[in-house]
């Protein structure tokens, strides 16, 4: 009987004691619960603070950006005066206070809205994109937010708001540049004055209030297609006040297109602090990317703004430069920079005339394509539209031109576009292209492979 009640009182202190075991379990998991519940709460919370994005630009419009291909890049102002670069040469070439002066004489009287845009559209380029403001400060529109603007120049005349009827009136998608940083502005911390810690008298939210305003008058007033910010690298400039600064533009239109230099991180891609529609890579042709949109900027001399005698790309260069971007699926944003006066470079101008008679043969195979389905190389690009494979040739290295075989579909005919036609040989590995003893065009020539389906989809092939 003893032994029993010994028995039946070790059961029942196992069984309290697996309870209060089970107890420990349950109260742990309850508070880990809890404690998930409120992280996911804190970081809805902080995703609502930001917000970003409260209205993305829409798959559509982006699409239609990128079918344009190719566009301008303006850098101008003041600067010209002397010949250096925009913005940078400011307290390294030339003295502040020169520089801060420059808009003083400034007095381009043989600016002509027209003939920028008629160089544009000559050029066969679809979109313009003028700086408004660069890191130095000075507007090149009427604002009525500072002095330092084109109003206070010798010139007196709304640049950008010319450019903007010009465009309108020809065709030309019309984009603005307008640069995060301001060294000019007191609220603005930083001011490329040799004084690398933030002036203790600036105010950055009250800077923030003053690009607000500029960005309201530019979207206003001009309505631009894009907007091109810069300064991304700016330590004062924050993430979350990329992302607020993104959904104020989306408010005031839904519709326009943002870099993606208004956030942090790398020009070159999309990341985690990337704030923006689009990539940028700068001076060189971005990588093949069949999924981000992508435009490189780059510039047709060595300098950003004019300088005389720069050396300028060959035209050799600038197609296939052009071509190359196309294979890629980017965009190319290629810079000229006007002269003093106002006038564009003769010797720029007949560049681009000529990039522009190329493109009046071949543009089908640059607007509205695709990149792909073979990366671009040192030989040869690739577009493809519907059925068509369109290989841009930059050389001819040997009596044939062997390309990787194209998965489910066959390549029915090979010619060169408005030329004659070119022998193919197909297997399960490769397709080899007879090429004549000289290619069309020595700057780039264009075959045309016919196929049996659609080819837009094909994924990029690795050769």
């Amino acid at each position: 009987m003893n032994s029993e009640r010994l028995w039946d009182k070790r059961i029942l202190i196992s069984i309290y004691n697996m309870n209060l075991i089970n107890r420990v379990i349950m109260k742990k998991l309850i508070l880990g619960l809890a404690a998930f519940c409120l992280l996911s709460v804190f970081v809805r919370g902080q995703s609502a603070a930001t917000g970003y994005p409260e209205n993305k630009t829409s798959k559509k419009i982006l699409d239609g950006f990128m079918d344009l291909r190719f566009g301008m890049f303006i850098h101008w102002g003041p600067v010209s005066l002397r010949g250096t670069e925009i913005g940078w040469s400011r307290n390294s070439t030339v003295a502040q206070a020169d520089y801060d002066s420059l808009y003083k004489e400034f007095d381009p009287v043989l600016f002509n809205s027209e003939a920028w845009v008629k160089t544009a559209k000559d050029a066969g380029m679809k979109y313009l994109t003028i700086i408004s403001k660069h890191h130095d400060g000075f507007c090149m529109w009427p604002t009525a937010y500072t002095d330092y603007n084109i109003m206070h120049s010798q010139y007196k005349k709304d640049v950008v708001g010319e450019l903007a009827a010009a465009c309108r009136r020809n065709g030309i998608k019309f984009c603005i540049y307008y640069s995060v940083l301001d060294w000019h502005h007191p609220d603005y911390p930083l001011h490329n004055n040799g004084i690398e810690t933030p002036d203790p008298k600036a105010n950055m939210g009250k800077y923030i209030v003053y690009m607000k305003n500029q960005l309201k008058e530019l979207i206003t007033r001009y309505h631009p297609y894009m907007l091109w910010f810069d300064g991304n690298w700016e330590s004062p400039w924050t993430y979350a006040e990329a992302a607020d600064m993104y959904n104020y533009i989306k408010k005031l239109d839904p519709s326009v297109i943002i870099n993606n230099r208004l956030g942090k991180g790398s020009n070159k891609e999309m990341t985690a602090q990337t704030v923006g529609d689009y990539e940028t890579p700068e001076q060189e042709i971005g990588a093949i990317n069949m999924e981000t949109p992508w435009e490189t900027c780059m510039t047709i001399c060595t300098q950003w703004a004019w300088k005389p005698n720069d050396q300028m790309k060959s035209l050799k260069e600038c197609i296939r430069t052009l071509a190359s971007t196309a294979g890629g699926n980017g965009n190319l944003l290629l810079n000229v920079s006007p002269m003093l006066d106002g006038r564009m470079e003769a010797r720029q101008v007949k560049r681009l005339k000529e990039v522009g008679d190329w493109l009046k043969k071949n543009g089908e195979a640059i607007y509205n394509t695709k990149g792909g389905p073979f990366k671009p190389d040192s030989v040869y690009a690739a577009t493809r539209k519907g059925s068509n494979i369109y290989l841009l040739i930059f050389r001819r290295d040997n009596d044939q031109l062997t390309l990787p075989a194209l998965r489910g579909v066959k390549i029915t005919d090979a010619h060169f576009l408005h030329g004659e036609a070119v022998t193919v040989m197909q297997d399960g590995q490769h397709s080899t292209l007879r090429l004549p003893e000289k290619l069309p065009d020595e700057n780039c020539s264009v075959l045309v492979l016919k196929t049996n389906g659609n080819v837009d989809h094909i994924p990029v092939i690795n050769k």
